[in-house]
Order: structure tokens, then C-alpha cells, then sequence
């Protein structure tokens, strides 16, 4: 987990976050909404081996510039579908449920004002959600 300013997009966290979980465990697939979709991530997933299965924008093109998005474009524009059941796409539900059940749980804002206390904030509720969840096993 990590805590940004709400002016940092998700695609830019990609890397860090790829890069402390792989000394955890071994990432085969991550699978990212559009939000994830850089040159710069499809080339960190494949230097990494792992299979990117990120959205790309509906108007993207075939640039030349990174290969593996380029081949995940050309799979994607003609035919989403197959895209999508062919690399399990529809499982990102698992991870939107999470967030959506944190959500729920601790509502979609923080209390804390300073930096600081709202790292801490956030790390306290992940931790508290995460003790229920393994309460409920």
C-alpha cells in the first residue's frame, strides 16, 4: 500500500507497487483498468515477465515506440471481447470489491488534516479491515 497526494494517477504508483509485491510473491498477470495503460508500464511488466493485461484507450494506435502494448493493442481495438475473456480481464471484480467493501466500511473520506496523520489514518484502517477480513475465514 501506498499513500500518494491525490494529484498522483494511478499509473505512475504501478511500478513501485509491482516491484515491492514481487519480493512477497511471484506476479504471473496484472490486471489494470485504463487508468494503468503507459508505454512505461507495459515495458516494466514485460522486464519483469509478468503478463500485462491492461486496458488500452479506445482510440490507441499501433505505435512502434513499445511492443508489448502495441501487441495488447492489436488484440484489444479489433475485438475487446475476446480480449478480455481470453485474459481474464472480468476478474478485476475481485479487487473492486475489495476497495468497494473498504469503502463502505470506512467511507470514501479521511478525518486527519495534516500528511502525516492521514498515511497513519489509512494504514490503521488497512490494517483493521484486513484483521476483519480474516476474521470472516
Amino acid at each position: 500500500m501506498k499513500v500518494t497526494q491525490e494529484d498522483t494517477g494511478d499509473a505512475k504508483m504501478m511500478k513501485p507497487l509491482v516491484e515491492e509485491a514481487s519480493k512477497k510473491a511471484k506476479i504471473k498477470k496484472l490486471i489494470g483498468d485504463g487508468g494503468y495503460d503507459s508505454r512505461d508500464n507495459f515495458e516494466t511488466l514485460s522486464d519483469m515477465k509478468i503478463e500485462p493485461v491492461i486496458k488500452v484507450r479506445s482510440n490507441s494506435i499501433i505505435s512502434g515506440k513499445c511492443i508489448p502494448r502495441d501487441n495488447s493493442v492489436r488484440e484489444q481495438i479489433p475485438n475487446y471481447d475476446r480480449w478480455r475473456k481470453k485474459h481474464g480481464y472480468g476478474m478485476r471484480w475481485m479487487a473492486e470489491s475489495a476497495f468497494s467493501s473498504f469503502k463502505r466500511t470506512f467511507g470514501e473520506s479521511i478525518k486527519s488534516v495534516k500528511w502525516e496523520n492521514m498515511v497513519n489514518e489509512l494504514f490503521l484502517k488497512a490494517s483493521i479491515y484486513n484483521a476483519f477480513m480474516r476474521m470472516k475465514t
